[in-house]
């Protein structure tokens, strides 16, 4: 929810001028289109459907993470917040990928489209600790609209932007998981009109994926059991395996038996 503008205190409103993170927003387009900005340590990444945020150190991934929480707060100039957004479990899942980016995937697609309005017409957010007042990192806000319509466009034009409304599929099921525990369901299209053969649901999130038998190459000897590498168009990888009367997914850092 966005909360009512407020002051932020001086002190702050100085360190927000001295820290914040001016560099070009610019959109990539492609297979999985999205509007970024980059510094030597951080990165901020929208996504159709999902933010990733690299902070500049591993133990800031791993704090979001552990309080399963993160703040946003628009920032209308260098001393004024326009608004808030609290990102928690009932609205989002938060999870570590790629062995250092924190993803955040909302719950609600509408959710999302107000933190887009809201990173569109602002000067700048401050990602903070949902528990304290705690900075991971503040972006300069400027040219995040006209990148964020261009991201808008192709996620229309392309259905990405309700690519997690899709019809979940029915097939094998694989438990699992660390901390996060996930459910992972997959099913191969034989009849797939484009590159993208496969449709892979974890937690009753659906995306589209496509299929890479040769995934390790000529170089690479290949592992025991490994049947197909799925390949989801938000660059996740989901690694399949056979072997005997087991069937099991490696995704990420962690392992997941089949469960049904």
């Amino acid at each position: 929810m966005i909360t009512l503008r407020r002051a932020l205190p001086m002190t702050l409103a100085f360190f927000l001028a001295a820290t914040a993170v001016h560099a070009d927003w610019k959109f990539s387009g492609g297979i999985a289109p999205n509007a970024f900005i980059q510094t030597n340590n951080m990165t901020l990444e929208l996504q159709c459907d999902r933010i990733v945020f690299a902070p500049s150190g591993y133990e800031d991934s791993q704090d979001i993470v552990a309080k399963q929480g993160l703040s946003l707060r628009f920032l209308k100039n260098g001393s004024t917040e326009a608004g808030a957004f609290q990102v928690g479990p009932t609205n989002s899942e938060v999870a570590i990928v790629n062995n250092y980016p924190v993803e955040i995937r909302f719950r609600d697609l509408g959710d999302y489209r107000l933190v887009l309005d809201q990173l569109a017409r602002n000067a700048g957010v401050n990602l903070s600790m949902v528990d304290k007042e705690v900075t991971y990192g503040i972006f300069d806000l400027k040219g995040s609209g006209a990148a964020i319509t261009k991201l808008k466009s192709a996620c229309s034009s392309s259905g990405l932007a309700d690519s997690t409304q899709m019809e979940a599929p029915e097939g094998l099921v694989y438990c699992g998981g660390g901390g996060i525990k996930r459910q992972i369901e997959y099913v191969i299209q034989s009849d797939a009109a484009d590159q993208w053969d496969a449709v892979v649901t974890v937690n009753g999130e659906t995306k589209r994926a496509m299929t890479a038998y040769s995934y390790f190459g000529s170089n690479q000897p290949v592992p025991k059991g490994f049947v197909v590498a799925l390949l989801g168009e938000d660059k996740s990888e989901f690694l399949v395996f056979k072997d005997g009367s087991r069937d099991w997914i490696e995704f990420g850092d962690y392992q997941y038996d089949k469960c049904n």
